[in-house]
């Protein structure tokens, strides 16, 4: 399994992850992503986490296992 960490130094607040993974997080007032739980990715919402890692345009977001986090 695995789980999605977030860059904070990275992340400007677009909050386009928030809108492609809304399994895993909201939104903040500001746009900043807010974790909906432990950020543990479930196999059936793996290819939605993959997809946000892919088009955050700060490159703030990423897969990371389960385990090492």
């Amino acid at each position: 399994m695995s789980r999605v960490h977030i860059d904070w130094t990275a992340c400007d607040g677009r909050g386009l992850c928030a809108e492609l993974l809304p399994e895993l997080l909201a939104e903040d007032e500001w746009g900043y992503p807010v974790a909906r739980g432990d950020m543990n990715v479930p196999p059936a919402l793996e290819p939605a986490a993959r997809q946000a890692v892919d088009r955050c345009p700060a490159l703030a977001l990423k897969l990371v296992s389960a385990r090492s986090a």
